[in-house]
C-alpha cells in the first residue's frame, strides 16, 4: 500500500489542530451568545473531551474498511468543523436560542475526534511496535492542538474571524483525507466512485460555506441588533457591532450596549464631572476603559488637565473611535488630542507596574457579569486605584445598576470602602440602558460627600445634560424598596471573586 506512517501522523496533527481550533470557537461563540466566559469555556472543554471519551468507546465497533471509515470521518469533521459559526448564527437567526446547537456541535465534533484516534492508531500497528505507535499518535494531535491554539490565538480570530477560521482549518481535514485516498487508491477499487462522491459534496459545501457565511453572520447579527449594522468586527478579545436607526447609533462589545450617541451624555457626563470638579485642580488624569472617547472628551473640558492616559486592552476599539466617523463625532475626536495618549493594555496589569500619581482615575469597564471582568472591580484593583493617586485624588467607578442589580452595587460601593476610599453613589436615569449607578471614592477626605458633590458649580463647564439640580437629584437615593439585606454583601477579592454572582442573581428579568 502506498500510504506510510507519516501521512497517518499528518492526518493525527490535523485532527489535533483542526479540534482545538473547533474548542476554541465553540467557547468564543458560547461567551458572545450565552454570557459568562469562564462557564461557557470550562463546560466547552470539558464536554469535547468527555464526548471524545464516546467517540473512542464507538471506534471498537469498527471492524472492517478502517481506511474508509478513517476518510468518512474526516470528511464529516471537515463539514461540521467548517461550519460551526455558520450553524450558530443561523439556528440565532432562526429560532433566537443557540446554547441546545452550540453543545450539540461540541458533543459531535468530539465524538468525531474520539473516534479517528483510535483508528489511526490501528491503522498504523503495521508500520511501528505498539508503545511507539501510540506515543507518536498521541504525540501528533497534541503538536496539532498546540499549532491550533497559537494559529487561533494569534492568526484565526484577529486576522480572520469567526467567520473564516472555522471554514480554513476545515479545509485541513478535508485536503489530508484527499491525501489519503490518493495514497491508498489503488487498493481501494470498490470504493473509488464512493470517495469521488463524498469528495465532491465535502467540497460543495466548503466552497457554500465560503461565499455564504459572511452573508449569513451578518444575518444574524441584523437580526439579534434589531438596527442596521454598519461596522462588525471580531478583535482578539470580543466582536465589536456599531449599529444605526433614526440618526443615533449604538456601540456593543460581545452583544451588551457600551454607548448610544441618543442619550450617551446622560452616562458619561455623570460618571467624570463630580469627579474631576471634587478634585478641585486635575492635572494627570487616567481613564482605564472607556476605549470609545467619550469619557476622555468630558475630560478635556478642563482646560487646567494636562495629561490623560486612556488604558484600553481592546486597539481595535480605540483605533475605531479614533477613525470611525460616527464615534469620531460622538467623542469629539477627543483620542486625536496631544493631551491624550493611548495605551492597549490590561488595567490591572497597568496599574500594578505603574509609579506615576494621577489626581484623577476614571474606571469605565464592562458590567463584572464574569469572573474576568470581577478582578477590575476587586479590592486588589481598588487598592491599587489607592496607590496611584495623588494626597487628595478621586476616583470613579461606572457600577451597574442600584436597582436591576443592587447587591452587586453594594458590592462594589463596600469594596471601594474597604480599599481606603470614602466612597459616596451616584445614579441616574440613561434612557437606553435604565437606572445606572457609578461609585466616587475620595483619598484622605472624610468630608460629607452628597453635601460637597450637590454644592459643585458647573460655571466653568459646559455640558448637554448634566446641571446643578441634576448633581442633587443624581447623588440623592430614595427608600429601600427592595427586600435585599445589604449587611451580609461579602467584599469582592480576587481569592473570593463574589460580584458576578450578585450581578448575575440580580433582576434582570425586569430589565
Amino acid at each position: 500500500m502506498k500510504y506510510t506512517s507519516t501521512l497517518l501522523k499528518v492526518a493525527l496533527f490535523a485532527t489535533g489542530l483542526s479540534g482545538i481550533v473547533s474548542e476554541y470557537t465553540l467557547s468564543t461563540l458560547a461567551t458572545y451568545f450565552l454570557g459568562d466566559s469562564v462557564f461557557q469555556w470550562t463546560m466547552i472543554v470539558s464536554v469535547m473531551l468527555f464526548s471524545m471519551g464516546l467517540g473512542s468507546r464507538l471506534s471498537k465497533k469498527f471492524e472492517t474498511n478502517l481506511m474508509e471509515r478513517f476518510v468518512l470521518i474526516e470528511f464529516g469533521l471537515s463539514c461540521i468543523a467548517s461550519n460551526v459559526t455558520l450553524i450558530v448564527y443561523s439556528v440565532f437567526a432562526v429560532y433566537g436560542q443557540t446554547a441546545i446547537v452550540i453543545y450539540g456541535l461540541c458533543i459531535t465534533i468530539g465524538l468525531f475526534i474520539g473516534m479517528e484516534i483510535p483508528i489511526v492508531i490501528r491503522l498504523n500497528e503495521q508500520f511501528q511496535s505498539l508503545k511507539v505507535n501510540i506515543s507518536s499518535a498521541l504525540e501528533n494531535d497534541y503538536y496539532g492542538s498546540l499549532a491550533g491554539g497559537v494559529f487561533f490565538a494569534f492568526i484565526g480570530l484577529p486576522y480572520l474571524g469567526l467567520t473564516y477560521t472555522p471554514p480554513i482549518l476545515g479545509a485541513v481535514n478535508f485536503f489530508v483525507a484527499l491525501v489519503l485516498i490518493y495514497a491508498v487508491w489503488e487498493e481501494v477499487k470498490a470504493q473509488k466512485k464512493r470517495f469521488i462522491l463524498y469528495s465532491g459534496i465535502v467540497l460543495l459545501i466548503l466552497l457554500l460555506n465560503l461565499i455564504f457565511s459572511q452573508r449569513i453572520v451578518e444575518w444574524g447579527d441584523k437580526i439579534r441588533y434589531q438596527d442596521r449594522v454598519v461596522y462588525s468586527e471580531q478583535s482578539r478579545y470580543q466582536k465589536i457591532i456599531l449599529t444605526y436607526d433614526r440618526g443615533d447609533f449604538w456601540l456593543f462589545l460581545n452583544g451588551h450596549q457600551q454607548l448610544s450617541s441618543f442619550d450617551e451624555a446622560m452616562y458619561h457626563e455623570p460618571l467624570v464631572h463630580p469627579a474631576m470638579l471634587l478634585q478641585g485642580d486635575t492635572r494627570r488624569v487616567l481613564v482605564l476603559g472607556g476605549g470609545d472617547g467619550a469619557a476622555v472628551r468630558e475630560v478635556l473640558k478642563y482646560e487646567q488637565v494636562e495629561e490623560i492616559t486612556l488604558v484600553d486592552l481592546d486597539p481595535a476599539v480605540t483605533s475605531l473611535a479614533s477613525n470611525h466617523s460616527a464615534l469620531v463625532q460622538i467623542n469629539k475626536n477627543s483620542l486625536a488630542d496631544p493631551k491624550v495618549r493611548i495605551i492597549n493594555q490590561d488595567g490591572f496589569t497597568f496599574l500594578a507596574d505603574i509609579t506615576k500619581k494621577y489626581d484623577v482615575i476614571i474606571a469605565d469597564f464592562p458590567d463584572p457579569r464574569t469572573v474576568d471582568l470581577g478582578r477590575l472591580y476587586s479590592l486588589e484593583f481598588y487598592q491599587l486605584c489607592y496607590a496611584a493617586l495623588t494626597q487628595h485624588g478621586v476616583f470613579v467607578t461606572q457600577a451597574g445598576s442600584p436597582y436591576y442589580a443592587t447587591q452587586a452595587f453594594h458590592c462594589i460601593e463596600k469594596t471601594i470602602k474597604a480599599a481606603g476610599f470614602n466612597p459616596l453613589p451616584l445614579h441616574n436615569q440613561v434612557v437606553t440602558l435604565g437606572e445606572w449607578g457609578w461609585i466616587i471614592g475620595v483619598k484622605n477626605s472624610r468630608k460629607n460627600l452628597q453635601h460637597a458633590v450637590q454644592n459643585l458649580s458647573l460655571d466653568h463647564v459646559q455640558t448637554a445634560w448634566l446641571t446643578e439640580d441634576a448633581l442633587t437629584l443624581i447623588s440623592s437615593f430614595g427608600g429601600k424598596i427592595f427586600d435585599q439585606p445589604t449587611e451580609l454583601i461579602e467584599i469582592n477579592r480576587l481569592h473570593d471573586p463574589v460580584l458576578f454572582k450578585y450581578y448575575m442573581n440580580g433582576r434582570w428579568d425586569v430589565y
